[in-house]
């Protein structure tokens, strides 16, 4: 089955309500839909989404990418080489992981298709999991009523972003947990917004005060990794690597070195599912355990964050609620509260055909 085209499309979608993190805030996102052919007509679909501040790709980049070497690498390739196909996507350009992460995720909708398998049920899988939701940096007040109001939807586990003011940080935190159940989760995530003293102070507070935090993420810039190791060794609550990860060699360096106790994994920074595959079994070789993470994508892409997810045995960890951010249903995964149903038809469960 030879692979005869791949195609490009834009897509634009308004969130619900602004994300707020240490690193950014975003209104809307911008969606790079591509879809690859077979020489009998099949398709499979994939999607990327550009970051400036974490992956550095841009529209334009992944575009580029691609229609250029990434179209050059597969076409007239056999899908059914399949593990050769993903290697020459990887290998065609440096960099790019967004792009990257878009055709390898489009291959894997394609091969599963061709086999009518569910992706989840060809990665080994069963296709349920359950996420938490995000709580975007703002005034204490503004959190802890977002926060309860997730609870309200049926979320057992919050990922609280914070990190932006150091100096408000125990203030969310408190405010938070004063308005939720004690057996609701929180994680958070300061997105590189403290420095190596400010989290260790920062954290033991929260664990001084009773906070019940699951674990901190990515508490120090991401290529600060002896400040990353200083927080770790200082701090009973573990630590979780995001934007210090983001290929195999950057895993086995983080889990080599007990730079953190888990990682969080993301195809848009690691270039798609094979890559995080390698991630995943690198971290599990090591006793260390995954979360499957997302950027502010669509459901094309976090789709196949979930299936993924689903079908390697080191992932424990869920953060897979971009979609709801949307102002568009999500496709191909039923949410009830913090639980997700992926569909059960082949592939990723999305169909784009009639729209290209």
């Amino acid at each position: 089955m030879i692979i005869r085209e791949l195609y490009v499309k834009q897509r634009h979608l308004p969130l619900r309500a602004p994300f707020k993190t240490a690193l950014r805030t975003a209104v809307d996102i911008e969606s790079l839909e591509v879809m690859i052919e077979l020489e009998n007509g099949l398709t499979g679909i994939g999607a990327a989404v550009p970051t400036w501040v974490i992956t550095g790709d841009s529209s334009e980049s992944i575009k580029a990418a691609l229609l250029g070497p990434i179209r050059s690498a597969i076409i007239d390739e056999d899908i059914t080489n399949f593990k050769k196909v993903l290697k020459k996507v990887q290998k065609c350009c440096i960099g790019n992981t967004s792009a990257k992460a878009a055709a390898d995720i489009a291959l894997h909708d394609l091969y599963a298709r061709l086999l009518q398998l569910p992706l989840y049920a060809l990665l080994g899988g069963k296709g349920t999991i359950e996420t938490d939701m995000t709580v975007g940096v703002d005034d204490p007040d503004v959190m802890a009523a977002n926060a309860e109001k997730s609870v309200k939807d049926g979320f057992k586990v919050l990922k609280i972003k914070v990190g932006n003011d150091p100096t408000l940080d125990i203030a969310r935190i408190q405010a938070i947990r004063e308005r939720i159940p004690a057996t609701i989760k929180i994680r958070l995530d300061a997105n590189q917004g403290w420095t190596p003293k400010e989290a260790v102070r920062l954290i033991r507070e929260m664990e001084n005060l009773e906070l019940g935090i699951e674990l901190v993420e990515q508490p120090v810039h991401a290529r600060d990794l002896e400040g990353l190791k200083f927080v770790t060794d200082r701090v009973n609550t573990p630590i979780m690597a995001d934007e210090s990860l983001f290929s195999a060699s950057d895993a086995l360096m983080l889990v080599s070195g007990r730079y953190v106790d888990l990682l969080n994994i993301k195809l848009m920074k690691c270039g798609g599912i094979d890559e995080a595959i390698k991630l995943a079994s690198i971290a599990e070789a090591n006793g260390i355990a995954c979360m499957i993470g997302s950027m502010m994508e669509s459901s094309l892409s976090v789709a196949a964050a979930a299936h993924f997810a689903a079908g390697h045995p080191n992932i424990k960890f869920y953060d897979l609620d971009a979609p709801l951010w949307l102002v568009e249903e999500p496709e191909g995964m039923l949410y009830n509260g913090g639980n997700i149903q992926l569909v059960d038809v082949p592939g990723l469960g999305i169909t784009r055909e009639k729209e290209w």
